[in-house]
C-alpha cells in the first residue's frame, strides 16, 4: 500500500534559529500525536545538519530542496547528494518549477541530478506541472508526461520505487489559487496511468503522488479524500507549525 505524505518545502526562508525552532516544534507536536501518514521537512542547507540532531527522523523526516548535478569538485557554492546524505537527510526535492524557470534546468540536468541522488540513497521528490498558458490551452498532459519521460523514465523499475511525484500547477504556487480536487485528481489519475504503462501496475499502485500549489488546511480534505492524491508538497503553509500540522491532520 502506497504511502500517505505531507512534505513541507520551506524555500529560501527561516534563518538557521527560526529553522531549528519550528523543526523541534513540529517534533514535538508528531511525537505527542502519531499522524496517520509520513511527513517530511525540507529545508535549506544550512539547517541538514543540525536539524537532524534535533528530531526523530522516525516520526519527522528531513530533506533538501535541491542538490547539484555533479558528484563532487570544482563547482564553487554547489551542494552534493553525498554532502546531503551526511547530514543525516534522507529525501531530495528534484525538479521544482523554480529551479526550471529561474536556474534554467533542464530534463537532462534533472536526470542527473536523480541519479546521483539515487547512488546516494536519497529517495526524491519529483515536481511537474504545467504553466497557466499550459493549462489554458489544454496541454497539461502533454507538459508532464515530458517532464517525466525526461528525467525519470530512464530509471529501471527497482530505482523508480524510491521516487515520489510532486504534481504542482505553476499556476497556483503561491498565487492562492488552486486546482479544484477534481482538476487535480483527474491529472494525478493520468500521471498514475503513465507510470502503470511504463512499470506496471503494482509500481503505478505503489507510488506516492502528492499534490502541490496553495495547499492549506482549508483544502487539504477536500484534496486528499481523492483516490490518487496521496498528500501534499506544501509551501507557505510548511512555514507555521499550527498551520502545517492542519495539513497533516486532514488525514
Amino acid at each position: 500500500m502506497r504511502k500517505h505524505i505531507v512534505a513541507g518545502n520551506w524555500k529560501m526562508n527561516l534563518n538557521l534559529q527560526e529553522g531549528v525552532a519550528l523543526a523541534t516544534e513540529l517534533n514535538e507536536a508528531l511525537t505527542r500525536k502519531k499522524e496517520n501518514c509520513d511527513v517530511i521537512i525540507c529545508t535549506p542547507f544550512i539547517h541538514l545538519a543540525t536539524v537532524a540532531d534535533k528530531i526523530n527522523q522516525d516520526v519527522l523526516q528531513l530533506g533538501a530542496e535541491n542538490c547539484a548535478n555533479h558528484e563532487k569538485g570544482a563547482f564553487t557554492g554547489e551542494v552534493s547528494a553525498e554532502m546531503i546524505k551526511s547530514t543525516g537527510a534522507k529525501y531530495v526535492i528534484i525538479g521544482h518549477s523554480e529551479r526550471r524557470q529561474y536556474y534554467g534546468e533542464t530534463p537532462e540536468v534533472l536526470r542527473e541530478k536523480v541519479m546521483l541522488a539515487l547512488k546516494n540513497n536519497l529517495k526524491v521528490i519529483f515536481c511537474i506541472g504545467e504553466t497557466l498558458d499550459e493549462r489554458e490551452a489544454n496541454k497539461q498532459n502533454e507538459v508532464v508526461k515530458a517532464e517525466l519521460e525526461g528525467s525519470v523514465f530512464n530509471l529501471t523499475a527497482d530505482e523508480f520505487k524510491n521516487i515520489i511525484i510532486a504534481y504542482e500547477p505553476i499556476w497556483a504556487i503561491g498565487t492562492g489559487k488552486t486546482a479544484t480536487a477534481e482538476q487535480a485528481e483527474e491529472i494525478h489519475a493520468y500521471i498514475r496511468s503513465l507510470i502503470a504503462q511504463k512499470y506496471g501496475d503494482n509500481t503505478a499502485n505503489d507510488t506516492s503522488i502528492l499534490y502541490g500549489g496553495s495547499c492549506k488546511a482549508s483544502n487539504a480534505p477536500e484534496l486528499f479524500a481523492k483516490p490518487n492524491i496521496d498528500g501534499g508538497l506544501i509551501g507557505g503553509a510548511a512555514l507555521k507549525a499550527e498551520d502545517f500540522m492542519g495539513i497533516i491532520e486532514a488525514w
